[in-house]
């Protein structure tokens, strides 16, 4: 056999088996993407029925006299076990969800793994201080049971409450600026979803930056509220983008 015949068989080896690797790996990253997607809006679902709940039994905010506050965790203690429930499987989609979307970003090359590394470290941070949030949330309801009017450790675990959740709006602000940048500049995503991560990111960190005041009592609060209900929308465009695209 001649160095022509060789390098011909080698030739066609290659026109046949390249096609079927480039097919083989497109259709692993189809998978991971729609894995991504649905754990995105399982996570936005969660958020959603858990903060529902909150809205549905009228649970008060910072401002509200302690009086108020404790009638509410007294008499509503079976719907608050299920928002504490429902966090933990927040905590554990939204890890699996920026691990995932950072093997994603990988995949399609690495252009926005920068990105997607802060929103995993964002991330971690924000699933440790809602943790924290809800943690102080169970001790408020404990402390409630059987209390005939608000004491001096009841109000302190309160506003504990409020300060860990004011500081776990930067988190939050961190977390939808870096899924959005990552997911926009490999190309996962549209502009004005970049837009979107970026301006709503944006408010839970200026939020956060009055923590003190939210954990007095202040309205400040809403603006990361406002920024958190931003981070769901985008949850559930981007969800449904990476399953239906």
């Amino acid at each position: 056999m001649n160095s022509d015949s060789v390098a011909e068989q080698f030739s066609s080896k290659n026109k046949i088996e390249a096609p079927q690797t480039i097919s083989k790996d497109f259709g692993s990253q189809r998978s991971t993407e729609r894995i991504v997607g649905v754990v995105a809006l399982g996570y936005a679902a969660s958020m959603l029925v858990q903060n529902a709940l909150f809205a549905i039994t009228g649970a008060p905010d910072y401002s509200r006299p302690l009086e108020e506050v404790l009638i509410y965790h007294v008499e509503n203690r079976s719907a608050l076990a299920i928002t504490f429930g429902l966090e933990t499987m927040n905590m554990i989609l939204l890890l699996f969800f920026i691990t995932a979307l950072q093997g994603l970003v990988q995949r399609r090359g690495g252009e926005g793994a920068d990105w997607s590394r802060l929103a995993v470290a964002a991330g971690s941070t924000l699933s440790a201080l809602f943790a924290f949030t809800i943690a102080t949330h169970i001790a408020v309801v404990l402390a409630a049971t059987g209390m005939s009017e608000p004491s001096p450790a009841f109000e302190l675990m309160w506003k504990l409450h409020a300060a860990a959740f004011a500081l776990a709006l930067p988190a939050l602000g961190v977390t939808f600026i870096g899924t959005a940048l990552a997911t926009h500049v490999s190309g996962l995503t549209r502009p004005w979803q970049r837009m979107l991560g970026v301006a709503g990111g944006i408010l839970p960190i200026l939020a956060g930056f009055g923590n003190l005041a939210i954990a007095d009592g202040a309205p400040l609060v809403f603006v990361g509220v406002l920024g958190m209900a931003m981070w769901l929308v985008w949850l559930v465009v981007t969800g449904l983008g990476f399953i239906r695209d």
